[in-house]
């Protein structure tokens, strides 16, 4: 691992820890700006040596210094996993501007898997900013996941462009409308908005094969869940969580799925 390597996982790590203080008061209605970060469940305040991505987790062994309540695992995993998409965006798209809006696309979807996954919901605070900075990125600066098929690294310079931009947001938003209007409420505003924000970024093959991938995690989740843990065809299953997992895997693997398919 190179110096510029290591930079953005630590950079990515740091991320994630602001990204857990939005996982847990968004949805709450709390400022993600203050107050400091708290303990849950005694509420004293972290100390910042104490706030350390990763490290503080290992080194109180999951729990408060303080009271010696335990903290949830999602701490460091977000922090973990956003390091980690953060590391590979880098090693897959390569330095330049475009990393700000690709880390800022991966990082909202880590956000939309962990809220979606407990509450239900996709904020408007995380899509409706991402229509503007998904489409002037895309217009500008943000390569084509579909241009090129290998992982490492990424050495083309299309972008995907303002018109393949616009085109992904209206099929994104207008695909998963008609689905709610079709199935009677059966999709949330917040899945349409979210799709818009994937297509504003990736263009509109984003939208159909993110949402290909999502249908496909998600049938095989919920056969799961009816098999092993009693559930029936009510129970409900936030969908954004594997929307989301399916536009990570599209912005990194689209080219090569795409190819992949047409080649059998």
């Amino acid at each position: 691992m190179n110096l510029f390597e290591l930079i953005f996982l630590i950079f990515g790590l740091i991320v994630g820890s602001f990204l857990n203080v939005c996982i847990y008061r968004i949805p709450r209605n709390i400022s993600i700006i203050s107050p400091s970060s708290s303990c849950p469940s005694c509420g004293t305040l972290i100390k910042p040596q104490d706030n350390i991505p990763l490290i503080s987790y290992l080194i109180l062994k999951g729990r408060c210094k303080k009271c010696g309540g335990k903290i949830s695992m999602r701490y460091p995993l977000v922090e973990l996993l956003n390091g980690i998409l953060y590391w590979s965006v880098f090693k897959y798209f390569g330095m330049g501007w475009h990393l700000l809006f690709l880390f800022a696309f991966v990082s909202a979807m880590i956000v939309i898997i962990f809220i979606d996954s407990e509450f239900q919901l996709i904020p408007d605070l995380i899509t409706i900013p991402g229509f503007v900075i998904g489409i002037l990125g895309a217009s500008f600066i943000i390569p084509d996941p579909f241009v090129h098929s290998s992982f490492y690294p990424f050495t083309g310079i299309s972008i995907v462009g303002f018109l393949n931009s616009a085109a992904g947001m209206l099929l994104g938003g207008g695909l998963f409308y008609l689905i709610a209007v079709v199935s009677k409420g059966g999709m949330g505003g917040g899945d349409i908005k979210m799709m818009a924000m994937v297509g504003a970024f990736m263009g509109w093959k984003a939208v159909l094969l993110t949402t290909f991938i999502g249908s496909l995690t998600g049938s095989l989740v919920g056969i799961f869940l009816m098999v092993f843990k009693g559930k029936d065809r009510k129970t409900k299953i936030p969908f954004g969580p594997f929307l989301s997992l399916g536009a990570i895997i599209t912005l990194f693997f689209g080219g090569s799925i795409l190819r992949w398919y047409f080649n059998i």
